[in-house]
């Protein structure tokens, strides 16, 4: 089998040549490569990545101009695999080397087009822990994610779902939501979590807000959706109330306040734009996800295709 890991790099000097080493060294009965894709480290891991390069055949190493984010690093490190399968690993040692090869088993029993690692016990810091649980929690509604499936960095993808994903030729990649895209069978396998080796997480507030933005505006129609629903909602309680108004006032001698009335205009009004700002977003939504490069429809197997 030729596999290939891809290894989105970033201030991890010293930690990323012991990671290849490994990788070698327990791969070593596999057709490997492995890419390595530094984005816009601050320290020396530029030189370090370049070396590694010099001294394996296997490695191919990729600096980008400048740091784009771990999704757009491992969109090109996916954009240069050849592997049958792909395998995505952090620089932290985190994630044994090792345990690919249960990924690799994983994927092979079950026939999966994608393996995701999960954890017994999670060594990350308890904040990138909340914000694992807020992204997984969004992505169960907007990816139509399986509730009990954690999405992890570390994971394992099909050449044919990996050929899908660099399609895509936007600026803002979300990997998972572009393999949800494409597939939707979907493996897990549990893994050991080790702490990090070196340095910190650069998981940051700012990265976690722009993560749930992207996943919650980039790759769903449902916050239109909600607010046209809610629009719908108002709007119905409105023309309910005008109702009720009207009967009281025909019917009996209850008099209506001034506030009264302004409530029901307001909630009318409300919901009437909110109606139809949700009809004109869902058209631009449908507008924006037909011009995102993503497919229509992904071919799993054509087997009349080579006669």
């Amino acid at each position: 089998m030729y596999l290939s890991v891809v290894i989105p790099v970033y201030n991890s000097e010293r930690t990323i040549a012991p990671l290849v080493d490994r990788l070698q060294a327990c791969l070593a009965e596999r057709i490997l490569e492995i890419i390595l894709v530094n984005d816009g480290s601050k320290d020396r891991s530029e030189t370090v990545c370049q070396q590694i390069e010099d001294r394996f055949d296997n490695v191919q190493f990729i600096s980008l101009r400048r740091n784009f984010g771990e999704f757009n690093a491992v969109l090109c490190g996916l954009a240069h695999a050849n592997g049958e399968y792909v395998v995505i690993i952090d620089d932290d040692f985190q994630n044994p080397p090792e345990s690919i090869l249960t990924l690799i088993e994983t994927a092979e029993a079950g026939h999966y087009d994608v393996v995701y690692s999960r954890y017994a016990q999670k060594q990350h810091h308890w904040f990138r822990n909340l914000g694992s649980w807020l992204v997984n929690t969004l992505t169960t509604y907007s990816i139509d994610k399986p509730r009990d499936l954690y999405l992890s960095s570390f994971k394992l993808i099909r050449r044919e779902v990996v050929q899908e994903i660099v399609r895509y030729q936007g600026p803002y990649p979300y990997i998972d939501g572009l393999i949800f895209r494409s597939t939707r069978n979907v493996g897990s396998v549990q893994v050991p979590h080790n702490t990090r080796l070196d340095g910190r997480s650069n998981y940051t507030i700012r990265k976690l807000v722009s993560l749930f933005l992207n996943v919650f505006i980039g790759y769903s129609l449902w916050p239109i959706r909600v607010f046209t629903v809610l629009g719908a909602i108002l709007f119905g309680l409105g023309l309910l109330i005008g109702l009720l108004f009207g009967i009281s006032w025909l019917f009996s001698s209850v008099h209506i306040t001034g506030w009264g009335i302004v409530v029901w205009t307001i909630l009318t009004g409300l919901g009437l734009q909110l109606l139809f700002l949700g009809v004109l977003g869902e058209y631009l939504g449908k507008l924006f996800m037909a011009y995102s490069g993503l497919p229509a429809y992904v071919v799993k197997k054509n087997e009349r295709v080579n006669e």
